[in-house]
């Protein structure tokens, strides 16, 4: 059950839809957490076969979290039924990570051709191990 405080139970049903409909979403195994306009909270499990060479999650991986996360908190503000495309992305790695991860997004802006949002990922331990953000241009 996804938690809302500010949308009702259809805005959440779309998104869940429009999440659901992206096969990469299943790949990862995403769980998403909560939903609130302008904001998406999002647990991903660590799996062995997505480490890198120094046996952490690997951050290739941890970029798809983040500019996925970041998609579903900027349609919580514009519509579950836009479409936006990536244009810009920009991570930053802070420390290794070996659990499974939470990542926070929220919605920058939302303009009428481009949107912006950040993100927060943490492991288990609550430890902050990368930050991003992404812009998208809204394709309408």
């Amino acid at each position: 059950m996804v938690e809302s405080e500010t949308m009702d139970e259809a805005a959440i049903a779309a998104m869940m839809a429009r999440i659901d409909a992206v096969p990469m979403m299943h790949t990862i195994a995403i769980e998403i957490q909560r939903m609130e306009t302008g904001l998406c909270v999002a647990k991903v499990p660590r799996r062995l076969e997505w480490d890198g060479i120094y046996e952490t999650f690997h951050g290739g991986m941890l970029g798809v979290i983040a500019d996925s996360v970041t998609c579903w908190a900027i349609l919580t503000t514009i519509g579950a039924d836009e479409q936006v495309a990536t244009t810009d992305f920009n991570i930053r790695f802070l420390r290794p990570c070996h659990t499974d991860v939470v990542c926070t997004a929220r919605t920058v802006r939302a303009g009428r051709t481009m949107c912006v949002a950040d993100a927060d990922i943490h492991d288990m331990n609550g430890k902050l191990v990368a930050i991003a953000q992404v812009s998208y241009a809204r394709l309408a």
